[in-house]
């Protein structure tokens, strides 16, 4: 999606402020579950622009400059919410823009221990589960706490997970947390408390082309500091080895062309091991589009990042009816290791009674000059 803006530029290529800082809500779209829908939009000063839904917590675009002046949604999806929950889409579903829960990427066998008593949850991938079942946060109507305008662009959401949803023990409450501020970078805040231990491990499930288009992503330069990925199974679930990223096709220690390694047909769809402590705060990922001069740079708390290029996407009537095809688009899905639950060596993703469940992941936009 391209839109081209009368504009000024400053000697540095920043851009002149002619945009407002702004925090709105649209009317009511639809109803679903007898639930209000709506779409959320944030702008800052700089003129990028997210605009969101209740519905799934989706982020259906973000717009940027690129380094022609022209505006660049650079996430794929939908012009309208309606369509994310067409038939056809939901089909062969790809979980566009959407909010991963209560448990991101597969659960072995749908199946893990807590406290000595086995958990049974819905296998939608038999005989897994994937991001939290046939139903998970992503097909959910969200309620709308707040919408804040200053002193930055926020919008709050709030879900309650009735306690056997998808087989999971424990009600759960989570809110989540969009602030956009003049840095261009997006910050995703997710918080969670139980009254029975149950497994919880949240993410945003983003498609990125930062070419804005449907074009292939091969050329996006991709850098993600991780000495190691986690080996998986045929069915895509993790095992527990580690292998070293250093020399092999997943090494993206420098910056590096996704389609340089890759296998033809397969591209990635790996977890990596973040070179960081849990809990702490660092970078997860960064790609460059050559194109566009648009960088993204992922920087998350959590102590993994799924890379995945899209092999399986098959999309019709995307945005401006563009055709998204495998491979024209990537997603940084910052995480704990996936299957953790079943994996004792890994960080526990069990929260119990009393604690609190926190994650939080910035997605930062940034333009080089074209004669950088």
């Amino acid at each position: 999606m391209r839109i081209r803006p009368i504009i000024h530029f400053s000697t540095n290529f920043e851009p002149t402020r002619l945009f407002a800082m702004k925090a709105s809500q649209s009317k009511v779209l639809f109803n679903l579950f007898g639930k209000d829908v709506f779409t959320f939009e944030l702008v800052n000063d700089h003129g990028m622009k997210v605009s969101l839904s209740n519905y799934g917590g989706i982020v259906q675009s973000l717009i940027f400059l690129d380094r022609d002046g022209n505006f660049v949604d650079v996430v794929l999806g939908f012009d309208k919410i309606e369509d994310y929950l067409s038939a056809d889409y939901l089909k062969n579903y790809p979980y566009f823009g959407a909010i991963i829960g209560r448990y991101a990427n597969r659960i072995s066998q749908a199946k893990f221990p807590v406290d000595g008593q086995l958990i049974h949850v819905s296998s939608n991938t038999p005989p897994h589960q994937l991001h939290g079942g046939v139903e998970g946060f992503d097909k959910k109507v969200w309620e709308v706490i707040s919408v804040e305008e200053h002193p930055t662009p926020k919008v709050k959401l709030a879900y309650l997970s009735a306690d056997g949803e998808e087989g999971f023990p424990g009600n759960v409450e989570i809110t989540l947390i969009f602030e956009l501020n003049n840095q261009n970078e997006l910050s995703l805040m997710i918080e969670a408390v139980t009254d029975a231990a149950t497994a919880i491990n949240m993410c945003n499930h983003c498609y990125f082309n930062l070419n804005g288009d449907g074009s292939l992503i091969e050329d996006h330069l991709v850098e993600i500091p991780a000495d190691y990925y986690l080996a998986q199974d045929a069915d895509y679930v993790v095992t527990g080895e580690l292998i070293a990223t250093k020399n092999s096709t997943h090494d993206f220690l420098n910056p590096t062309p996704i389609g340089q390694n890759s296998i033809p047909g397969e591209g990635y769809d790996q977890a990596f091991v973040l070179n960081k402590s849990a809990r702490t705060w660092g970078k997860a990922a960064s790609a460059f589009s050559p194109k566009t001069g648009i960088t993204l740079e992922v920087l998350t708390d959590q102590p993994g990042v799924q890379f995945y290029s899209g092999k399986y996407l098959e999309v019709q009537n995307g945005k401006n009816g563009v055709h998204y095809k495998p491979f024209t688009s990537f997603c940084f899905e910052t995480q704990h290791h996936p299957n953790s639950v079943n994996i004792p060596s890994f960080a526990q993703t069990i929260l119990r009674p009393g604690e609190k469940y926190q994650s939080k992941t910035v997605f930062k936009l940034s333009c080089s000059n074209p004669s950088e």
